[in-house]
């Protein structure tokens, strides 16, 4: 038996390995704040049966941000694997090549116009539509066989336009609060969210995930190269839709209740990718356990960290990431783009 195919094997345990660190996680996430409650308490007040006082703070105040960082990171971590899949390319990442930027330019659009506060549905409408524009311009620039400094270049101008737009925006408006949402926008956060939150966010990230995860035996088959997927009938067209859609879903849903959080979909793919024999059918599902994993650990680190105002969960997933991704930059230096 070939290392590949003794990893591709380790594919299941890894997968269950996760899913417990994950629920491990979810139940401290829980036992985190102003009030201490214990692992045990706290498992009794999401089920309703323990101190009422106790069952309120658990249900309200910290179900709410732990379910989203469950979903968010899952999300992020599909998204990021089945990017690189797509793109052939290693840099792929909602956050890295501007999905996320783009996203969340427009949430900031429908807040600066006042649709936010008028129309449910308009906050969730514009960080989809952002990150469709940007997901398909860049899955059109793959199509015609752009290199990987092309698509990283151009991911990157795509981020930095619309960073600009939104602080544009930000210093064209008269509005405080508008200002504030803008920035919150920008660096990400869980703070205060709450069941409405995760009600809005969750049916659309469910819907993206579920795209991409049916994904997997075309992104198996372009691995062999375009015209062998299509002699092994995989529509090329119909897994390339289900992608960029499935990201947008994710990734729109996730900026418009949580900001921008960035390079979970690079980190996580990349450190579990040898694990499964580097084969993408089976990357998915840790991929999404571990991106679920890995903000669930990076939201209870800003709660543990006592320095004054609680950190922005965007600026933590960053200082993981960046350095992550210079290391990446460097193993592939060699290599030609």
């Amino acid at each position: 038996m070939t290392s590949a195919e003794r990893n591709r094997d380790f594919a299941v345990p890894l997968s269950a390995g996760l899913a417990a660190l994950c629920l491990a996680l979810f139940v401290l996430s829980l036992t985190l704040g102003y009030v201490e409650i214990s692992p045990g308490q706290a498992i009794g007040g999401l089920f309703g049966q323990s101190d009422p006082k106790i069952a309120t703070i658990v249900q309200d105040l910290r179900l709410p941000r732990a379910a989203l960082a469950l979903v968010i990171g899952a999300s992020l971590g599909l998204a990021g694997a089945a990017l690189q899949g797509l793109f052939l390319n290693p840099l792929a990442e909602p956050g890295v090549i501007g999905v996320s930027s783009a996203a969340a330019l427009g949430a900031v659009i429908t807040i600066y116009s006042g649709w936010a506060s008028v129309l449910p549905w308009a906050l969730p409408a514009g960080g989809l539509s952002g990150a469709m524009v940007a997901t398909l311009v860049l899955w059109l620039l793959a199509a015609r066989g752009a290199g990987r400094l092309t698509l990283l270049l151009f991911g990157v101008a795509i981020g930095g336009l619309s960073i600009s737009l939104i602080s544009l925006s930000m210093n064209l408006s008269s509005n405080p609060w508008a200002i504030s949402e803008i920035a919150f926008w920008l660096m990400g956060s869980l703070k205060d969210r709450t069941l409405a939150d995760l009600g809005l966010a969750a049916p659309f990230i469910v819907a993206g995930s579920l795209l991409l995860a049916l994904s997997g035996r075309g992104l198996e088959a372009l691995t062999l190269g375009e015209d062998a997927a299509r002699s092994l009938g995989v529509s090329l067209n119909r897994v390339r839709a289900q992608i960029v859609i499935g990201v947008s879903l994710c990734v729109g849903a996730g900026v418009a209740v949580a900001g921008t959080v960035g390079f979970v979909g690079l980190v996580v793919p990349h450190l579990l990718r040898p694990l499964v024999g580097y084969a993408p059918s089976r990357l998915l599902l840790p991929a999404a356990l571990g991106g679920a994993a890995l903000l669930l650990a990076a939201d209870i680190l800003v709660r543990a960290i006592a320095i004054g105002p609680e950190l922005q969960l965007g600026i933590v997933t960053s200082l993981i990431g960046t350095p992550f991704f210079f290391a990446l930059i460097f193993r592939l230096r060699d290599h030609s783009w």
